[in-house]
């Protein structure tokens, strides 16, 4: 009687979710407590109703889209992720990096996710207008572009309503501050929660 109820468990068992968060400064929490970021305060609000679901952070500040797809391969090797959040794109577009080459980069991410069977959801971000208007313009469309072209999830801006208030940005005027982590928690769980109720019910039946 134990063998069979052992040989049953795998049968029941949900697998919980995994998610997989590649960014840079934004994600890792620069200037920030590690538990007061963005993604340790969406890992608190997931468990409540996953207990075990786990989010793996593995944003790096400074990171560029280059950076992100030379990292990817091995990220979704090792955690196997049900979804890949992918925040990148903002210090490429500081650096004033071709448009293009920004594109590939992140087509290229996109398709490595898909390939590994993991859903996809972009953080878009924007860059100032002194960087040029037809440069941030054309930046700013990219995410949504990309979205589309590849049917990811999307938030077009993670940084909405906060990059132009002073007082949720730090000194440099590109990180945001602490008080700012909640409403970023806020922008990514109002779109993770119904592929979280889509993943939740495909994997209870």
């Amino acid at each position: 009687m134990p063998l069979l109820i052992l040989l049953a468990l795998p049968l029941s068992v949900q697998a919980e979710p995994r998610i997989l968060v590649v960014g840079d400064s934004i994600s890792a929490g620069f200037g920030v407590p590690v538990q007061q970021g963005w993604v340790a305060l969406l890992q608190e609000s997931l468990q409540q109703r996953v207990p075990a679901v786990q989010v793996i952070n593995a944003s790096i500040s400074g990171d560029t889209t280059g950076g992100g797809l030379t990292r990817l391969p091995a990220l979704l090797q090792q955690h196997k992720p049900h979804l890949t959040i992918i925040e990148l794109g903002g210090n490429d577009g500081l650096r004033g990096i071709p448009l293009k080459v920004i594109e590939q980069n992140l087509q290229r991410m996109i398709k490595l996710t898909r390939q590994a069977n993991s859903d996809i959801l972009l953080l878009g971000m924007q860059i100032p207008p002194n960087y040029g208007a037809r440069y941030a313009s054309a930046f700013r469309e990219l995410f949504p572009k990309l979205a589309a072209q590849h049917n990811t999830l999307l938030l077009p801006f993670l940084l909405e309503g906060i990059a132009t208030r002073p007082e949720l940005m730090q000194a440099d005027g590109i990180h945001p501050t602490a008080a700012a982590q909640p409403l970023m928690h806020d922008a990514v769980l109002s779109v993770l929660n119904d592929w979280l109720d889509n993943y939740l019910s495909t994997n209870n039946d």
